[in-house]
């Protein structure tokens, strides 16, 4: 881990919409979209604290901060289109619609979590809802997404792929094999980068000499934007014209969400390669109260409101924590379940 510190992007840099515009999205919808990034955070903060207490083993990785990047970029879905996430993937898989009981029983390793407890953190899946899966190996949704639209093609299915990964996954060869075979292919993807700006401990500025992650679509033919991801509605904005391209047969767009995890890079992370003034810094744009704020200039939300939503995710979180600790144990009779090599 380098200890030195580094100075990262400021998040003022990111392009944000205008302030007046909600993409046509209703004010029920974007309530929904408020409760599901509360419920994002609500669900890493009480996973977190249930590893305090010795009661997740392993580790995980927080996306607590990134909200609004993962709920804005899957609003711009349908139900039957795809996801494919990564080791920080919590928050996809709530976005997308996974219930939070299931996921909360796999990170206590129960059987009756939504892969019979073998997966854990980095590992859910929910093919029910489109999400077909996290991947603990950096990078390794990029290819398997290429593969889906290949899939999508050939059957001539109205559906697209979503990626998600981090800046560091930029830098893998994957990425570049992935997004000239997508292109010349006009693969149904779209490729959600989310830049926040440390891979593990090593910032952006030191391991890519450009300024935007979206520069690198150009080698490739294909569109490529960066925008604020603590901004829910940029980002869905960015999402949403993705979308509808690829779903059109014009095929992948990479879209770089700018945003900033508040936690460490995973539960040993002392976190020494940055300051602390550049984390409030970020948290201070916590993308959850700007929406909140943005929703309550119109008239959508008051504060009793937006309290009532933060106790009815409370609520669910613990009951799914309740359920989770009521759940079964595998059985070691059925260990080589689901082993196909």
């Amino acid at each position: 881990m380098d200890d030195q510190t580094e100075k990262t992007s400021s998040p003022e840099q990111a392009q944000a919409p205008p302030s007046d515009e909600f993409a046509g999205l209703s004010p029920d919808s974007l309530r929904e979209a408020l409760r599901r990034m509360l419920l994002i955070r609500a669900f890493e903060e009480t996973a977190e604290q249930l590893y305090f207490q010795g009661l997740i083993h392993g580790t995980m990785h927080l996306s607590i901060g990134q909200e609004g990047s993962a709920v804005g970029s899957i609003w711009a879905l349908r139900p039957e289109d795809y996801i494919l996430s990564t080791h920080r993937g919590h928050g996809h898989s709530i976005a997308k619609g996974a219930k939070p009981s299931l996921m909360m029983a796999e990170f206590l390793a129960k059987e009756t979590g939504y892969c019979r407890g073998r997966g854990g953190s980095m590992h859910i899946a929910d093919v029910e809802t489109g999400n077909l899966g996290a991947n603990g190996i950096v990078g390794g949704g990029i290819p398997l997404a290429a593969g889906v639209g290949v899939s999508i093609q050939m059957q001539k299915l109205d559906r697209v792929v979503m990626v998600f990964f981090g800046d560091g996954a930029a830098n893998e060869g994957a990425f570049h094999e992935s997004l000239n075979l997508a292109s010349i292919w006009d693969l149904p993807v779209v490729y959600l980068c989310e830049n926040n700006q440390y891979a593990m401990s090593m910032s952006v500025r030191r391991s890519m000499n450009i300024e935007d992650i979206s520069q690198r679509a150009c080698a490739y033919g294909i569109p490529g934007v960066s925008v604020d991801g603590n901004d829910f509605l940029a980002v869905y904005r960015a999402a949403k014209e993705a979308v509808d391209r690829a779903r059109r047969g014009e095929g992948p767009t990479l879209i770089e969400a700018k945003t900033y995890r508040w936690k460490g890079h995973s539960r040993s992370d002392k976190q020494r390669y940055r300051t602390k003034e550049e984390v409030q810094e970020w948290q201070a744009r916590d993308p959850i109260r700007r929406l909140a704020e943005r929703m309550m200039a119109q008239g959508w939300l008051d504060e009793a409101a937006f309290q009532a939503l933060q106790a009815d995710v409370d609520r669910e979180i613990q009951e799914a924590v309740r359920f989770a600790q009521e759940s079964p144990e595998p059985d070691p009779a059925t260990i080589l379940e689901g082993v196909y090599a």
